[in-house]
Protein backbone atom coordinates (compact mmCIF):
# COMPACT_ATOMS: atom_id res chain seq x y z
CA UNK A 1 0.00 0.00 0.00
CA UNK A 2 1.42 3.43 -0.93
CA UNK A 3 2.31 6.06 1.64
CA UNK A 4 -0.29 8.33 0.12
CA UNK A 5 -3.04 5.74 0.64
CA UNK A 6 -1.92 5.16 4.21
CA UNK A 7 -2.26 8.88 4.87
CA UNK A 8 -5.65 8.92 3.20
CA UNK A 9 -6.91 6.00 5.25
CA UNK A 10 -5.93 7.73 8.47
CA UNK A 11 -8.23 10.55 7.43
CA UNK A 12 -11.08 8.95 5.57
CA UNK A 13 -11.66 5.24 6.16
CA UNK A 14 -13.46 6.29 9.29
CA UNK A 15 -16.42 7.71 7.39
CA UNK A 16 -16.29 11.47 7.20
CA UNK A 17 -19.60 13.29 7.53
CA UNK A 18 -20.30 16.33 5.38
CA UNK A 19 -23.77 17.64 6.17
CA UNK A 20 -26.10 15.13 4.49
CA UNK A 21 -23.33 13.27 2.65
CA UNK A 22 -20.41 11.11 3.64
CA UNK A 23 -17.58 9.30 1.91
CA UNK A 24 -14.85 6.76 2.46
CA UNK A 25 -11.68 5.77 0.64
CA UNK A 26 -11.07 2.11 -0.13
CA UNK A 27 -7.71 0.76 -1.39
CA UNK A 28 -7.86 -0.84 -4.86
CA UNK A 29 -5.45 -2.16 -7.47
CA UNK A 30 -3.25 0.73 -8.63
CA UNK A 31 -3.87 2.28 -12.05
CA UNK A 32 -1.80 4.95 -13.80
CA UNK A 33 -3.14 6.82 -16.80
CA UNK A 34 -0.77 6.02 -19.70
CA UNK A 35 0.01 9.64 -20.53
CA UNK A 36 1.55 12.79 -19.10
CA UNK A 37 -0.80 14.49 -16.62
CA UNK A 38 -0.25 18.18 -15.86
CA UNK A 39 -3.86 19.34 -15.40
CA UNK A 40 -7.38 17.96 -15.19
CA UNK A 41 -7.82 15.12 -17.70
CA UNK A 42 -11.34 15.43 -19.17
CA UNK A 43 -12.95 12.41 -20.78
CA UNK A 44 -15.86 11.42 -23.02
CA UNK A 45 -17.38 8.31 -24.60
CA UNK A 46 -17.63 7.91 -28.39
CA UNK A 47 -18.41 4.81 -30.47
CA UNK A 48 -18.01 2.53 -27.46
CA UNK A 49 -14.56 3.90 -26.60
CA UNK A 50 -13.50 6.15 -23.75
CA UNK A 51 -11.20 9.06 -24.58
CA UNK A 52 -9.30 11.51 -22.40
CA UNK A 53 -7.36 14.66 -23.11
CA UNK A 54 -4.14 15.14 -21.20
CA UNK A 55 -1.81 18.07 -21.55
CA UNK A 56 1.61 19.35 -20.66
CA UNK A 57 1.71 22.44 -22.83
CA UNK A 58 0.27 20.56 -25.81
CA UNK A 59 -2.74 18.19 -25.71
CA UNK A 60 -2.76 14.43 -26.27
CA UNK A 61 -5.82 12.26 -26.94
CA UNK A 62 -5.73 8.77 -25.38
CA UNK A 63 -8.38 6.09 -26.01
CA UNK A 64 -9.40 2.64 -24.84
CA UNK A 65 -12.26 0.38 -23.78
CA UNK A 66 -12.83 2.35 -20.57
CA UNK A 67 -11.23 4.80 -18.12
CA UNK A 68 -9.09 2.00 -16.70
CA UNK A 69 -8.23 0.42 -20.06
CA UNK A 70 -6.63 3.29 -21.97
CA UNK A 71 -4.01 2.33 -24.54
CA UNK A 72 -3.64 4.38 -27.73
CA UNK A 73 -2.39 7.99 -27.69
CA UNK A 74 -1.92 10.60 -30.38
CA UNK A 75 -1.17 14.34 -30.40
CA UNK A 76 -4.08 16.69 -31.06
CA UNK A 77 -3.79 18.91 -34.13
CA UNK A 78 -4.26 22.59 -33.28
CA UNK A 79 -5.90 24.73 -35.94
CA UNK A 80 -4.50 28.07 -37.16
CA UNK A 81 -4.37 30.77 -34.51
CA UNK A 82 -4.75 28.41 -31.54
CA UNK A 83 -2.63 29.83 -28.69
CA UNK A 84 0.22 27.79 -27.24
CA UNK A 85 1.01 26.45 -24.74
CA UNK A 86 -2.39 25.13 -23.72
CA UNK A 87 -3.88 22.54 -21.40
CA UNK A 88 -7.33 21.10 -22.22
CA UNK A 89 -9.18 20.86 -18.90
CA UNK A 90 -12.84 20.26 -19.80
CA UNK A 91 -14.91 18.75 -22.61
CA UNK A 92 -18.60 18.36 -23.45
CA UNK A 93 -20.14 16.39 -26.32
CA UNK A 94 -23.25 17.66 -28.09
CA UNK A 95 -25.93 15.29 -29.37
CA UNK A 96 -24.58 15.59 -32.93
CA UNK A 97 -21.08 14.52 -31.76
CA UNK A 98 -19.52 17.97 -31.82
CA UNK A 99 -17.07 18.44 -28.97
CA UNK A 100 -16.76 21.66 -27.02
CA UNK A 101 -13.45 22.02 -25.23
CA UNK A 102 -12.03 24.58 -22.83
CA UNK A 103 -8.34 25.18 -22.30
CA UNK A 104 -5.92 26.88 -19.91
CA UNK A 105 -3.39 29.05 -21.78
CA UNK A 106 -0.36 30.67 -20.20
CA UNK A 107 0.94 33.95 -21.57
CA UNK A 108 4.68 33.73 -20.97
CA UNK A 109 7.64 36.12 -21.10
CA UNK A 110 5.75 38.87 -19.26
CA UNK A 111 8.24 39.34 -16.43
CA UNK A 112 11.64 38.95 -18.06
CA UNK A 113 13.84 36.42 -16.29
CA UNK A 114 11.32 35.74 -13.52
CA UNK A 115 9.43 33.16 -15.62
CA UNK A 116 6.02 34.13 -14.25
CA UNK A 117 3.12 33.53 -16.62
CA UNK A 118 -0.46 34.82 -16.76
CA UNK A 119 -3.11 32.15 -17.43
CA UNK A 120 -6.43 32.71 -19.15
CA UNK A 121 -9.18 30.38 -20.29
CA UNK A 122 -10.26 29.77 -23.87
CA UNK A 123 -12.75 27.68 -25.83
CA UNK A 124 -12.40 25.40 -28.84
CA UNK A 125 -14.53 23.03 -30.92
CA UNK A 126 -13.80 19.69 -32.59
CA UNK A 127 -15.77 18.01 -35.37
CA UNK A 128 -13.64 14.85 -35.55
CA UNK A 129 -13.79 13.38 -32.07
CA UNK A 130 -11.02 15.50 -30.62
CA UNK A 131 -8.30 14.70 -33.12
CA UNK A 132 -8.13 18.38 -34.14
CA UNK A 133 -9.33 21.65 -32.64
CA UNK A 134 -10.69 24.94 -33.96
CA UNK A 135 -10.08 27.82 -31.59
CA UNK A 136 -13.07 29.93 -30.47
CA UNK A 137 -11.07 32.49 -28.51
CA UNK A 138 -10.71 33.46 -24.89
CA UNK A 139 -13.68 33.50 -22.54
CA UNK A 140 -12.22 34.23 -19.06
CA UNK A 141 -9.48 36.73 -18.29
CA UNK A 142 -8.28 38.51 -15.16
CA UNK A 143 -9.19 42.19 -14.95
CA UNK A 144 -5.85 42.88 -13.21
CA UNK A 145 -2.48 43.39 -14.93
CA UNK A 146 0.38 40.97 -14.43
CA UNK A 147 2.17 41.37 -11.09
CA UNK A 148 5.83 40.58 -11.63
CA UNK A 149 6.52 40.87 -7.91
CA UNK A 150 4.42 37.75 -7.14
CA UNK A 151 6.33 35.20 -5.07
CA UNK A 152 4.33 31.97 -5.67
CA UNK A 153 6.84 30.84 -8.32
CA UNK A 154 4.43 30.31 -11.22
CA UNK A 155 1.81 33.01 -11.88
CA UNK A 156 1.70 36.78 -11.78
CA UNK A 157 -2.09 36.71 -11.75
CA UNK A 158 -4.68 35.40 -14.17
CA UNK A 159 -7.53 32.88 -14.36
CA UNK A 160 -6.86 29.18 -14.99
CA UNK A 161 -6.66 25.66 -13.51
CA UNK A 162 -10.38 25.03 -13.90
CA UNK A 163 -13.20 22.71 -14.91
CA UNK A 164 -16.52 23.20 -16.71
CA UNK A 165 -19.81 21.37 -16.18
CA UNK A 166 -23.14 21.59 -18.01
CA UNK A 167 -26.29 21.99 -15.94
CA UNK A 168 -29.31 20.83 -17.98
CA UNK A 169 -31.81 22.26 -15.49
CA UNK A 170 -30.92 25.86 -16.39
CA UNK A 171 -29.03 25.21 -19.67
CA UNK A 172 -25.82 26.86 -18.53
CA UNK A 173 -22.19 25.81 -18.53
CA UNK A 174 -20.55 26.58 -15.19
CA UNK A 175 -16.84 27.43 -15.04
CA UNK A 176 -15.09 26.83 -11.72
CA UNK A 177 -11.67 28.43 -11.98
CA UNK A 178 -8.66 29.55 -9.97
CA UNK A 179 -8.30 33.32 -9.65
CA UNK A 180 -4.71 34.35 -8.98
CA UNK A 181 -4.60 38.13 -9.49
CA UNK A 182 -5.55 41.42 -7.87
CA UNK A 183 -6.33 41.93 -4.22
CA UNK A 184 -6.58 38.86 -2.00
CA UNK A 185 -10.36 39.45 -1.87
CA UNK A 186 -10.50 38.49 -5.58
CA UNK A 187 -8.39 35.34 -5.21
CA UNK A 188 -9.33 31.72 -4.66
CA UNK A 189 -11.79 29.50 -6.56
CA UNK A 190 -14.40 31.55 -8.44
CA UNK A 191 -17.29 30.71 -10.77
CA UNK A 192 -18.76 31.99 -14.02
CA UNK A 193 -21.42 30.71 -16.41
CA UNK A 194 -22.54 30.79 -20.04
CA UNK A 195 -25.89 29.87 -21.63
CA UNK A 196 -25.75 26.86 -23.94
CA UNK A 197 -27.04 28.94 -26.88
CA UNK A 198 -23.76 30.92 -26.84
CA UNK A 199 -21.53 27.85 -27.03
CA UNK A 200 -20.26 28.44 -30.58
CA UNK A 201 -19.81 32.19 -30.06
CA UNK A 202 -18.53 32.26 -26.48
CA UNK A 203 -16.44 35.43 -26.48
CA UNK A 204 -18.25 37.99 -24.35
CA UNK A 205 -20.93 35.44 -23.40
CA UNK A 206 -19.44 34.19 -20.11
CA UNK A 207 -20.49 36.04 -16.95
CA UNK A 208 -18.69 35.96 -13.61
CA UNK A 209 -20.40 35.63 -10.25
CA UNK A 210 -19.84 38.76 -8.15
CA UNK A 211 -21.57 39.86 -4.96
CA UNK A 212 -24.57 37.59 -5.50
CA UNK A 213 -25.11 38.29 -9.21
CA UNK A 214 -23.98 36.89 -12.55
CA UNK A 215 -23.30 40.26 -14.13
CA UNK A 216 -19.53 40.73 -14.44
CA UNK A 217 -17.98 40.05 -17.88
CA UNK A 218 -15.77 37.02 -18.26
CA UNK A 219 -13.21 39.05 -20.20
CA UNK A 220 -12.18 41.35 -17.39
CA UNK A 221 -14.78 41.90 -14.72
CA UNK A 222 -14.74 41.40 -10.98
CA UNK A 223 -15.13 38.12 -9.14
CA UNK A 224 -16.34 37.14 -5.70
CA UNK A 225 -14.59 33.82 -4.97
CA UNK A 226 -16.77 30.96 -3.78
CA UNK A 227 -13.77 29.63 -1.86
CA UNK A 228 -11.66 32.71 -1.05
CA UNK A 229 -7.93 32.73 -0.49
CA UNK A 230 -6.66 33.27 3.06
CA UNK A 231 -3.22 34.52 2.02
CA UNK A 232 -2.61 36.11 -1.37
CA UNK A 233 -0.91 34.39 -4.30
CA UNK A 234 1.53 37.32 -4.43
CA UNK A 235 3.07 35.91 -1.24
CA UNK A 236 5.50 33.00 -1.15
CA UNK A 237 3.41 31.53 1.69
CA UNK A 238 0.07 31.76 -0.17
CA UNK A 239 -2.88 29.91 1.36
CA UNK A 240 -5.63 29.15 -1.13
CA UNK A 241 -7.74 26.50 -2.79
CA UNK A 242 -7.11 26.02 -6.50
CA UNK A 243 -7.55 23.55 -9.38
CA UNK A 244 -11.23 22.57 -8.94
CA UNK A 245 -12.57 19.43 -10.63
CA UNK A 246 -16.36 19.06 -10.66
CA UNK A 247 -18.74 16.18 -11.39
CA UNK A 248 -22.43 15.37 -11.01
CA UNK A 249 -22.90 12.49 -8.60
CA UNK A 250 -25.97 10.56 -9.73
CA UNK A 251 -26.12 8.60 -6.47
CA UNK A 252 -26.05 11.63 -4.17
CA UNK A 253 -27.91 13.84 -6.65
CA UNK A 254 -25.38 16.52 -5.80
CA UNK A 255 -22.59 18.38 -7.53
CA UNK A 256 -19.19 17.49 -6.10
CA UNK A 257 -15.93 19.45 -6.34
CA UNK A 258 -12.45 18.22 -5.51
CA UNK A 259 -9.68 20.79 -5.31
CA UNK A 260 -6.15 21.33 -4.11
CA UNK A 261 -5.00 23.60 -1.36
CA UNK A 262 -1.59 25.25 -1.34
CA UNK A 263 -0.55 26.54 2.03
CA UNK A 264 1.92 28.54 3.90
CA UNK A 265 5.37 27.74 2.50
CA UNK A 266 7.36 28.70 -0.61
CA UNK A 267 7.20 26.61 -3.79
CA UNK A 268 3.42 26.06 -4.09
CA UNK A 269 3.35 23.09 -1.69
CA UNK A 270 0.38 20.75 -1.71
CA UNK A 271 -1.42 20.92 1.63
CA UNK A 272 -4.19 18.46 0.85
CA UNK A 273 -7.10 17.52 -1.41
CA UNK A 274 -10.48 18.84 -0.31
CA UNK A 275 -14.07 17.92 -1.18
CA UNK A 276 -17.33 19.90 -1.15
CA UNK A 277 -20.97 19.41 -2.21
CA UNK A 278 -23.82 21.54 -3.58
CA UNK A 279 -27.35 20.66 -4.82
CA UNK A 280 -27.75 23.79 -7.02
CA UNK A 281 -25.04 25.32 -9.21
CA UNK A 282 -27.02 28.54 -9.60
CA UNK A 283 -26.59 29.19 -5.86
CA UNK A 284 -22.86 29.32 -5.09
CA UNK A 285 -23.55 30.11 -1.44
CA UNK A 286 -24.85 26.54 -0.99
CA UNK A 287 -21.39 24.97 -1.37
CA UNK A 288 -20.44 23.23 1.86
CA UNK A 289 -17.30 24.16 3.76
CA UNK A 290 -14.55 22.10 2.09
CA UNK A 291 -13.43 19.05 4.06
CA UNK A 292 -10.04 17.36 3.91
CA UNK A 293 -10.05 14.23 1.78
CA UNK A 294 -6.31 13.47 1.50
CA UNK A 295 -3.48 15.07 3.45
CA UNK A 296 -0.55 16.28 1.32
CA UNK A 297 -0.21 14.19 -1.85
CA UNK A 298 0.04 15.65 -5.35
CA UNK A 299 -1.80 18.10 -7.61
CA UNK A 300 -4.84 17.63 -9.90
CA UNK A 301 -7.34 15.44 -8.04
CA UNK A 302 -10.43 14.23 -9.86
CA UNK A 303 -13.13 11.61 -9.65
CA UNK A 304 -13.57 9.40 -12.73
CA UNK A 305 -16.60 7.14 -12.87
CA UNK A 306 -15.63 3.67 -14.07
CA UNK A 307 -19.04 2.50 -15.31
CA UNK A 308 -20.10 2.77 -18.99
CA UNK A 309 -21.19 6.32 -19.74
CA UNK A 310 -19.46 7.78 -16.68
CA UNK A 311 -16.45 10.08 -16.82
CA UNK A 312 -14.81 12.91 -14.89
CA UNK A 313 -18.15 14.78 -15.18
CA UNK A 314 -20.45 11.95 -14.07
CA UNK A 315 -20.05 9.31 -11.38
CA UNK A 316 -22.19 7.21 -9.05
CA UNK A 317 -21.82 5.67 -5.61
CA UNK A 318 -18.37 4.22 -6.36
CA UNK A 319 -15.73 5.89 -8.52
CA UNK A 320 -11.99 6.01 -8.97
CA UNK A 321 -10.10 8.82 -7.25
CA UNK A 322 -7.16 9.98 -9.34
CA UNK A 323 -4.43 12.42 -8.31
CA UNK A 324 -2.15 13.52 -11.14
CA UNK A 325 -3.14 10.51 -13.19
CA UNK A 326 -2.53 7.90 -10.49
CA UNK A 327 -5.15 5.96 -8.53
CA UNK A 328 -4.78 3.29 -5.88
CA UNK A 329 -8.05 4.06 -4.13
CA UNK A 330 -11.74 4.25 -4.81
CA UNK A 331 -14.05 6.84 -3.31
CA UNK A 332 -17.40 5.53 -2.05
CA UNK A 333 -20.19 8.01 -1.42
CA UNK A 334 -22.98 7.62 1.11
CA UNK A 335 -26.24 9.48 1.57
CA UNK A 336 -27.61 10.98 4.78
CA UNK A 337 -27.47 7.74 6.74
CA UNK A 338 -24.66 5.20 6.58
CA UNK A 339 -26.99 2.24 6.26
CA UNK A 340 -26.67 1.06 2.66
CA UNK A 341 -25.44 -2.34 1.57
CA UNK A 342 -21.69 -2.64 2.17
CA UNK A 343 -19.36 -2.09 -0.76
CA UNK A 344 -17.43 -5.14 -1.86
Amino acid sequence: MSTLVQRALLIALTVTQISAQSFELVPVEPVTLPTIVDSNTPGFWRDGQFHIFSSSGLPILTSGDGPLQLQESAPVFLGPGTPEPLWIESVWEAEDGTLLLWYHHEAIGLCGDRKLSMPKIGAAVSHDGGRSLIDLGFVLEDRNPVDCSAQNGYFGGGHGDFSVIYNPSDQHFYFFFSSYGGDVSEQGVAVARMHVDARYNPGGSVWKYHQGNWDEPGLGGWVTPVFPAKAAWQREDADSFWGPSIHWNSYLEQWVILMNRSCCEPGWPQAGVYITFNPDLAQPDLWRTPELLIAAGDWYPQVIGAEPGESDRLAGRQARLFVRGFSDWEIVFHRDEYDEEPVE
